[in-house]
């Protein structure tokens, strides 16, 4: 009888580590070397625009997507993996908020935020974020709920949160477009680098979704 090959969680986290690394050197290495660099407060506003970027792919998207797989290896084996999780979504949820607040210093047109679907899932996203954040700490680690109403919440919190990665992952597409869009990149190589970071931006959310169905690491 031919032996039935089982996928396992392990390789595909592995792999998303990978573009982890990839995603985040690509978008350094295209604010740096192709864009103006990165500043809080300056009178360039692309530099204030490229930090928007910044920590909303490396410290919003992909910290949020670690967060999600360090919660999958370590599923149920101890307290301090929570810790972990929690501390890598609290890094998350700030470097989001502080991504707000630069993409509205920025005032790339003014008093005209909120007007597309970027800005709108963004804003969802980040709410989102921070009410899911706030109800798994309390119900999981401090004070923590009854043990039967966690384990009645825990598919919900589950399902929620990939809903919010995912929503986070679309949003930071969609930027990466409006940023094409507006630089008017064309087929120039900073053009490509962009492209590239979008491409494996979404092979790194598939890997984060694909290891969260399946089987535990062994």
């Amino acid at each position: 009888m031919p032996r039935r090959y089982q996928l396992y969680a392990f390789p595909v986290t592995i792999f998303a580590h990978l573009l982890f690394i990839a995603v985040a050197t690509l978008m350094l290495i295209w604010l740096l070397k192709f864009r103006q660099g990165l500043a809080f407060s300056s009178s360039i506003q692309e530099k204030l625009i490229n930090l928007h970027t910044l920590l909303m792919m490396i410290g919003f998207v992909l910290v949020g997507g670690e967060a999600i797989i360090v919660h999958k290896a370590f599923e149920a084996k101890s307290r301090s993996a929570k810790v972990i999780h929690m501390l890598l979504h609290l890094i998350a949820l700030a470097s989001g908020i502080l991504g707000v607040i630069t993409i509205f210093k920025a005032q790339v047109v003014p008093h005209h935020h909120m007007l597309t679907l970027h800005s709108w899932f963004g804003m969802i996203a980040i709410c989102s974020f921070g009410l899911q954040f706030m109800l798994g700490f309390f119900t999981y680690l401090f004070p923590r709920a009854e043990m039967t109403t966690r384990a009645s919440l825990k598919p919900w919190h589950r399902f929620i949160g990939m809903v919010i990665f995912l929503l986070a992952v679309c949003t930071a597409e969609m930027g990466i477009v409006e940023r094409f869009g507006l630089l008017n990149l064309g087929s120039s190589q900073d053009g490509l680098i962009l492209n590239f970071s979008g491409l494996l931006l979404f092979l790194f959310a598939s890997s984060v979704a694909l290891a969260v169905i399946l089987p535990p690491y062994y």
